[in-house]
């Protein structure tokens, strides 16, 4: 049996997650191949010229979606600022290609469904990248809940903290509206719906957000606590200030808690330039960075016992895209689970604007 051709894939932006993720993650992913990458900046064409010497390069989007090289092309993924990402999907959907947008995948839950519902009447694909499920501290964690080692889960914390007391400036810390700039829709995206996939929908939101750095903008440092469905709560932060960075996930259960410090080393391989497939293996961490398991006492003083990290697999996401294309299976993230996090997002932002917890109706 002939091995079939690559996908063809353009990515759309070749800033930190074009150029640190999406790019480098297509390429290494077997039957998906880096074909066009597209950016107007000069020195981003040259510096996606250096790593991918055959990639072609497209000025702007319109040139992408206009010119003959769209029919070439069996995916593209959207990994331009956060108020393209609508516009840009939308048209890359009415020419009849699939899509992969970076998150948040748009700045309602309205948009979110109506691009699904876009998709879906075209026959399309449409995922959003969300490249935290694949860390290695949330596929170990999952791997404990679902073995019952904690017990019943009662509450679950979960920190992405930065220590950033001066802005880099940049429309992600932009305060107009149209930007979608703020830590909440930023790295909050992540954490919530790390939080909606272990634990379910939520029925109750309440959130404080602050801007803490002199000049800023918009959000800086941000709480929101949930109430699940099921009962569980999440208490999740994301700040740019946080002079001590607290635990990444903090999980207590009836009858043990998990502990697990410090981030996914994937982000920062990608950085330096290692890649999947290339060196030692990915995604494995140090055992002295392991979690640790216990019941009553710290784990900073010695409390419970190791538990192996499971290796992060970013790489995974790609893969997974490749075989929806291939057998017409279901993304590995879908926009209707988007808009169900942006839900939440929405009343977080409702919340710590009025000073009250939201009620969110059941989930359909």
């Amino acid at each position: 049996m002939s091995t079939p051709a690559p996908l063809r894939v353009a990515v759309i932006g070749y800033g930190l997650a074009g150029s640190v993720f999406h790019a480098p993650l297509v390429a290494a992913t077997e039957g998906l191949v880096l074909d066009t990458v597209v950016t107007g900046n000069p020195e981003r064409q040259a510096r996606a010229r250096a790593e991918f010497p055959d990639v072609r390069i497209a000025a702007s989007p319109e040139e992408l979606f206009t010119g003959s090289s769209a029919a070439d092309l069996d995916l593209v993924v959207i990994a331009s600022p956060n108020k393209t990402h609508v516009p840009l999907a939308t048209a890359a959907l009415d020419a009849g290609l699939p899509v992969v947008v970076d998150k948040p995948v748009a700045g309602t839950a309205a948009e979110a469904r109506a691009l699904a519902a876009r998709a879906e009447e075209r026959g399309l694909l449409l995922s959003v990248f969300q490249n935290r499920r694949w860390d290695n501290d949330f596929l170990t964690l999952r791997t404990l809940l679902a073995t019952g080692e904690l017990g019943e889960v009662q509450r679950f914390e979960s920190r992405f903290e930065r220590w950033r007391p001066q802005l880099k400036g940049g429309w992600r810390e932009s305060g107009a509206p149209e930007e979608i700039g703020g830590l909440l829709y930023d790295l909050g995206s992540h954490v919530v719906d790390q939080a909606l996939v272990l634990f379910g929908p939520a029925v109750r939101v309440y959130a404080e957000t602050d801007v803490r750095r002199p000049g800023a903008q918009t959000d800086d440092d941000t709480f929101i606590a949930l109430t699940h469905a099921g009962g569980v709560r999440s208490h999740l932060y994301v700040s740019a200030t946080t002079a001590q960075l607290g635990p990444r996930f903090r999980v207590l259960g009836s009858d043990a808690g998990y502990v697990k410090y410090g981030l996914d080393p994937q982000e920062a391989a990608l950085r330096e330039g290692k890649r999947p497939g290339c060196g030692g293996p990915w995604g494995a961490e140090t055992e002295s960075l392991w979690g640790r398991i216990g019941s009553g006492e710290s784990p900073l003083t010695g409390g419970g016992i190791p538990v192996a990290t499971v290796a992060g697999d970013y790489p995974a996401y790609y893969a997974a895209v490749a075989a929806s294309l291939r057998a017409n299976t279901p993304p590995p993230v879908t926009a209707y689970e988007a808009a169900d996090a942006l839900d939440v997002l929405e009343a977080a932002l409702r919340s710590a604007r009025e000073g009250v917890a939201v009620e969110l109706p059941p989930r359909a």
